[in-house]
């Protein structure tokens, strides 16, 4: 029995209540005293309810890292809905998506000069692909989470009474936890609502698979072709064309990778919590009734609209999503030329693509955040006409490097990228201007308003050709590529 806070006579029922949050905030394990939590009936307390929410606080408590958000339990719950149907890969589902991959893969390789993956295709169900992406989706989702447990930490402390302030701010990894806890348990369903959407690794355009891994969720296959009146050999020929594509892409260019994930977590570390919706909640939040904190988290309540910096920022990340797949649709469509169907598989796609699906919706209201290439056929009609002007290769040369990646302004107007990959192909420098000539003194050590500058300014007489090489026998030529 806890001991008498009051100083003399029987607890009442509120310093029960709060022994038993000192025990919890206190990481104090095992079972409370029953004949405690017997007396929390004079407060209209279920006993047994608030043993089970103690139990279930404590657990989360205990399965969070340092940030106080339990990633395991988004894990679980994604697993569970994920596993639910629980529908393996059959040997003939495996055995007819492996020959359109070895087919896919022929055909590619006639499409684009990048070269073939080192790792086999694989078919996987729902719980393996929520196992094979759930680390980048924690790593995009971990800086949202983390602003709504700072915010809910400190929204419930400004609401606390001056006597209880020492037990809040004691109790102040606790709130994370439940803020954090709620927040992966929302980001688990939608990964676990997700897996039974996507039809392959690249779906959803970013790259959630380890690098150099190509899939298709042959569950999620059938249902996407159910309803499009196309042979299911064209269907999986053109499904397996575009995830290697894809998967080919990020392989090659390894920066892209990274260049892509950056830009949506930066993007989501500026994402804050509306501390205005928190406080209101925070009034009147209940711990043993989570659900409204439940629903305002999943419907994106908390979120504020974005500032301009996160509009700008979006921009971008939306501009090379769709450059990423502008181009994966030129090469699949040159790949799979052969095919029929490939038109109206190209167009489901397209539009699957731009309107998303209850997952893909929900997760954009839980980060703010909707990933769509919604330029991706100006992008598209842009790579088309870098490939009929200079062709594959040199198409496909513009990976090799971030600073080579054609931009917006070349996604507005293709003309100045094609006419200047024209110009290469031929052998032509491009046009110089100032600001080349300054930089190339610059890169060359000479002062900007040195005697070297004004003499690099003047025709050269016929002496100087002599002299335009170095020590080392190269010419003294700093012209940009």
């Amino acid at each position: 029995m806890a001991d008498d806070v009051t100083g003399g006579g029987d607890p009442s029922p509120e310093d029960d209540f709060q022994e038993l949050i000192r025990q919890l905030f206190g990481g104090a394990g095992g079972d409370f005293d029953p004949e405690q939590l017997s007396r929390l009936s004079g407060m209209n307390i279920d006993p047994a309810m608030m043993q089970a929410v103690m139990r279930q606080l404590q657990g989360a408590f205990e399965g969070a890292d340092e940030t106080g958000i339990s990633w395991d339990m988004a894990k679980r719950q994604a697993l569970h809905i994920a596993n639910q149907e629980g529908l393996g890969v059959t040997a003939g589902q495996r055995t007819d998506l492996d020959q359109a991959f070895a087919l896919a893969a022929l055909w590619l390789s006639e499409a684009t000069t990048i070269s073939e993956l080192p790792a086999p295709p694989a078919t996987l169900t729902r719980g393996a692909w929520v196992e094979a992406t759930l680390p980048v989706w924690q790593e995009l989702a971990a800086p949202v989470a983390t602003s709504i447990a700072d915010a809910l930490t400190s929204a419930l402390s400004e609401q606390a009474p001056e006597d209880m302030q020492g037990l809040v701010q004691g109790a102040g990894r606790l709130m994370r936890t439940v803020g954090g806890s709620l927040f992966a348990s929302q980001l688990g369903q939608v990964v676990g609502n997700l897996s039974k959407e996507v039809v392959s690794g690249g779906d959803v355009g970013i790259p959630l698979m380890p690098d150099g891994q190509a899939a298709i969720l042959p569950q999620n296959f059938a249902d996407f072709g159910r309803d499009l009146e196309v042979p299911e050999d064209q269907l999986a020929l053109y499904v397996a064309t575009r995830e290697l594509a894809h998967a080919r892409l990020f392989r090659h260019a390894r920066w892209l990778r990274l260049h892509l994930i950056s830009q949506v977590t930066d993007f989501a570390r500026g994402v804050h919590v509306d501390t205005d919706a928190l406080e209101d909640l925070a009034t009147r939040f209940d711990p043993s009734e989570p659900e409204e904190l439940r629903r305002a988290i999943e419907s994106g309540a908390l979120l504020p609209a974005r500032s301009e910096a996160q509009e700008a920022a979006l921009a971008r990340l939306e501009n090379l999503l769709a450059t990423v797949e502008g181009w994966v649709e030129v090469v699949t469509e040159d790949a799979t030329s052969r095919l029929p169907s490939a038109q109206r598989i190209s167009e489901a796609v397209r539009r699957r693509r731009a309107v998303g699906g209850p997952a893909e919706r929900a997760l954009g209201s839980l980060v703010g955040l909707e990933i769509r290439p919604r330029r991706m056929r100006e992008a598209a009609a842009m790579w088309r006409a870098v490939t009929d002007a200079v062709g594959p290769a040199a198409r496909d040369a513009l990976w090799d490097y971030p600073d080579l990646m054609p931009s917006a302004t070349d996604i507005d107007d293709p003309a100045v990228l094609v006419a200047r990959l024209e110009a290469r192909a031929r052998g032509e420098e491009p046009v110089r201007d100032e600001m080349d000539d300054a930089l190339a003194r610059l890169l060359a050590g000479e002062e900007p308003d040195g005697s070297a500058a004004d003499e690099a300014s003047d025709p050269p007489s016929e002496s100087d050709g002599a002299d335009d090489e170095d020590e080392s026998g190269a010419p003294d030529d700093h012209r940009p590529v």
